[in-house]
């Protein structure tokens, strides 16, 4: 049966450091609740997170005048409805998109199929064609949305990859996972929301997956749906923009979940063995209950918080820039194993090895 690899790996995020303006606009919006304000300062500087990016630039003054962005794209009393948030994503996540993909270098010519992860925005014709007409893709590139599944969809768009490559030795498979998750911020004094918010950023990953044996080998997957979690996280359309829960009990969840099945997911113990974790960044306290269902030493997750100090977490596609530092400093022959979650609860996990 034939091996799919990821050959390369290639990130990108917009040029806009927003994690200290937007901390200072929030707390701006609890000047009213002393308590609340106190809580979110605290909970920032214990998020494990310094930096994260966005295609707005922030306003200079923007926890003080009326305008969060020098675009005034919100603007205190009046933020932006869904359709405006779904033209702002058509004009920005092509861009984004192209400049990553002109990073991975390959040969253009001969890839055979476009897969794209989102969650952010949709239009159609969308970023696909976008894609293709930008990086100057064949037209006879098979063409595959992946949509609205969060921060999950990477492993199922990497599991998607493998089934073609699998079925087609000569397929070239580009994955493109791209986010613009600060296009859904909302105007609220709600200390939850706010610190929802605080986690997110923009990001885009690029990938190239086919038969030729080097990079990362893609192993084996495995998809689990939590049971009676489907309330702990949600991501809906509404009028002003897409609107989330994220329950503060999804990490125990997750951690019950994975030490009720750790051998299942890490078949007889592969990653064990050489403790290779490719976790997706989704919060410190995500990182902390996959680290304690699952065991693992103190440094296992040093990737993956590297990351969600840089970067924040940029749904899809962070495990994919975790995976890319550990394509560039893991060893040959190592293994490892990869995850993600997401609305559900489910969790999407995949064992992988580095090759040549």
């Amino acid at each position: 049966m034939t091996t799919a690899y990821i050959n390369r790996i290639a990130t990108a995020v917009p040029p806009h450091d927003v994690h200290e303006a937007f901390l200072r606009s929030a707390l701006a919006l609890l000047e009213c609740d002393r308590r609340s304000a106190m809580l979110l300062r605290r909970m920032a500087e214990r998020s494990g997170i310094e930096h994260r990016y966005s295609f707005l630039a922030p306003a200079p003054d923007g926890h003080r005048g009326p305008a969060f962005d020098v675009e005034s794209f919100y603007v205190r009393g009046r933020f932006p409805d869904t359709a405006s948030r779904m033209k702002m994503f058509e004009a920005r996540a092509p861009e984004l998109a192209a400049r990553t993909v002109e990073k991975l270098e390959f040969d253009r010519n001969r890839i055979s199929h476009l897969l794209i992860t989102c969650c952010t925005g949709f239009s159609a014709p969308g970023l696909d064609i976008e894609v293709i007409e930008r990086c100057n893709l064949p037209g006879s590139t098979e063409r595959t949305i992946i949509g609205f599944m969060g921060c999950y969809a990477a492993i199922n768009a990497l599991k998607l990859a493998r089934h073609i490559v699998r079925s087609d030795a000569d397929a070239r498979v580009l994955i493109l996972n791209l986010e613009l998750c600060t296009l859904h911020f909302q105007e609220t004094t709600d200390l939850a929301q706010l610190l929802c918010f605080l986690l997110f950023s923009d990001g885009c990953a690029a990938s190239l997956v086919t038969s030729e044996p080097y990079g990362i080998a893609l192993d084996s997957f495995r998809a689990m749906l939590l049971p009676d979690t489907r309330q702990l996280m949600s991501w809906n359309i509404r009028n002003y923009g897409f609107d989330m829960v994220l329950s503060g009990k999804v990490p125990a969840a997750i951690h019950d979940a994975l030490r009720a099945k750790s051998n299942e997911i890490l078949a007889s113990g592969l990653a064990h063995s050489t403790g290779l974790w490719a976790v997706h960044a989704g919060g410190r306290t995500i990182l902390d209950a996959v680290e304690r269902a699952l065991n693992l030493g103190p440094t296992a997750l040093a990737v993956s918080r590297d990351i969600l100090r840089r970067y924040g977490n940029m749904s899809s596609a962070t495990v994919m820039f975790v995976l890319d530092d550990l394509m560039q400093s893991a060893a040959t022959g190592t293994s490892g194993c990869a995850m993600s979650f997401g609305p559900g609860l489910t969790a999407e996990t995949m064992l992988f090895r580095r090759a040549a």
